[in-house]
């Protein structure tokens, strides 16, 4: 399996132990990367709100990048993904407007083909879609059994379901449930799992957003979750680094949840050493996961 990798601008910034859990369990899991290393952001859905324009020819030359060397896209970003399908549909629909991207693209020798298009995936939907369960049960060395685990998806993964390929994989929203039980957790659910995580509106009302955060990790807390896991690094800022703000605003005594990256969660399963994919990096401790890990023997 070989794939066109667009890491997106958070793994190599704020979570750098997303890019890094990425490349060690991608590696494990025998998925090659090739790094789109002159791949720029796609926008987080903010340019877009200045010049939808610029941010279709943004996307569209991370896709450009891509299909030259002839390969579907794998991100690590719920954001990035919903910002790529919304770019795509565009594009596609819109001769005119990638026309004129097209001849942007052009100072660069670069060219997206719409109507062609481009197989855009998220690591979730390549685990569960393309690479397949049963094969990465076949594959985990140190099952996770014993602790509790949540999903928390972020939006852009979620909605529209419309341009979101839900039509052809109806169980999109179920697949970290999947992934969780999978690799040996219990499998912890909550209303808030689906829900926004509060990031996008941070800097303009913190509070509302803080509280977002803590009414789900309350939630999740209240039922049993030893941490929560997402594919998307702008909840995992809100949920993990905001956490002991968002405290204040919990319905839950001594608020403390983990919340791991998808990439490290399968790797701890692959039986790959924590440090290597960087669990210790957190601003909440995983001190509690790893705890319960090491009563965990890995298999050869």
């Amino acid at each position: 399996m070989k794939y066109a990798f667009w890491p997106g601008c958070v793994s190599k910034g704020a979570c750098p132990e997303l890019y890094t859990s990425m490349v060690r369990t991608s590696a494990a899991l025998g998925i090659e990367l090739v790094e789109l290393y002159d791949g720029n952001c796609t926008g987080a859905g903010v340019i877009s709100e200045h010049s939808m324009e610029t941010a279709d020819a943004l996307n569209a030359r991370n896709f450009a990048l891509a299909q030259r060397l002839g390969l579907p896209l794998i991100n690590i970003c719920s954001t990035c993904q919903g910002v790529q399908s919304m770019a795509q549909q565009r594009l596609k629909k819109n001769a005119k407007l990638a026309a004129e991207i097209n001849q942007t693209l052009s100072d660069e020798g670069l060219y997206y083909d719409a109507q062609k298009g481009l197989e855009v995936k998220n690591f979730l939907w390549v685990l569960v879609e393309d690479f397949g369960l049963d094969r990465l049960k076949s594959m985990i060395k140190r099952p996770l059994h014993g602790i509790s685990a949540g999903p928390f998806y972020g939006c852009y993964i979620l909605r529209p379901e419309s341009i979101l390929g839900f039509d052809e994989f109806p169980e999109r929203d179920t697949y970290l449930e999947q992934v969780i039980e999978a690799v040996g957790c219990k499998l912890i659910t909550y209303e808030g799992q689906d829900k926004c995580c509060g990031f996008p509106i941070l800097t303009i009302n913190k509070k509302n957003s803080l509280t977002m955060a803590a009414n789900h990790l309350s939630e999740a807390q209240k039922e049993g979750a030893d941490f929560l896991v997402t594919p998307c690094p702008l909840c995992h800022l809100n949920l993990d680094a905001q956490q002991p703000d968002a405290a204040k605003y919990a319905t839950v005594d001594g608020l403390q949840v983990p919340i791991l990256h998808l990439p490290q969660l399968i790797g701890l399963a692959l039986g790959i050493d924590p440090k290597e994919l960087r669990v210790d990096r957190h601003v909440v401790s995983t001190n509690k996961v790893l705890s319960k890990l090491t009563a965990t023997p890995v298999h050869a």
